[in-house]
């Protein structure tokens, strides 16, 4: 090899060297949607079964060092006081299965200023992955799975007034609502319906057939609180 084809040579294994070495590694996983539901509705045994599915799941993938948190909010019931969905996740940013990031901290995920809001998170179909990172099924797929459940308004607060939006605290497969969100951010038939993430509309019931029939199948979202 001559000494002009051993300088290219040498610029070449430099420029590779230099592109890998500034190759910024993947965050952790700090956000998913849940690969299963509990089979009991939106019975998902209150706050703590809720957690401890995410904790599950989450540790199946490797991921289970983090303290992970269902995206709930609850109702006050008696002297127990209402619950906020985003007072429980952490700051964030909180990154898919992907490496994506989906939110840089509450205000970016809920738009909590005019400017946010119109900016918009980075939760939607693409992103919206659970934690083995496969997609959720929307509007167009069979089954319809986008419903998440969140007990939530789009604030990420919980409601206030006397209806269920929680169906008991998510301790009820029987009587009650539920407040869902779409994975997708859109409505059912429509092809260009942005709607929101976490509060699009209330469930038919809280039994599993009753999540089935309006798009859903259970599942809810998680997030990494440290």
């Amino acid at each position: 090899m001559n000494k002009k084809n051993s300088f290219l040579a040498g610029l070449l294994v430099l420029s590779v060297s230099a592109a890998f070495a500034e190759e910024p590694p993947k965050p952790p996983l700090g956000f998913f949607v849940t690969s299963t539901g509990l089979g009991k509705g939106a019975d998902l045994g209150g706050l703590a079964g809720a957690d401890a599915h995410c904790q599950k799941l989450a540790s199946e993938v490797g991921a289970g060092n983090r303290t992970w948190r269902a995206y709930l909010s609850t109702q006050a019931i008696g002297d127990q006081p209402a619950v906020n969905a985003r007072d429980r996740i952490g700051k964030g940013p909180w990154a898919n299965a992907n490496g994506a990031i989906v939110a840089n901290d509450l205000a970016h995920l809920h738009g909590d200023t005019v400017e946010l809001g119109q900016q918009g998170n980075n939760v939607h179909r693409k992103t919206t992955l659970t934690e083995k990172g496969t997609p959720i099924n929307g509007v167009g797929d069979t089954p319809n799975q986008h419903d998440l459940i969140t007990g939530s308004k789009p604030d990420g607060r919980a409601y206030a007034d006397a209806a269920d939006h929680t169906c008991k605290n998510y301790t009820s497969s029987g009587e009650g609502s539920v407040q869902v969100g779409h994975s997708d951010r859109t409505n059912r038939g429509t092809t260009g319906g942005n709607v929101s993430w976490n509060s699009t509309h209330a469930s038919r019931g809280c039994s599993q057939e009753n999540l089935v029939s309006t798009g859903g199948a259970g599942y809810f979202y998680c997030f990494a609180a440290d």
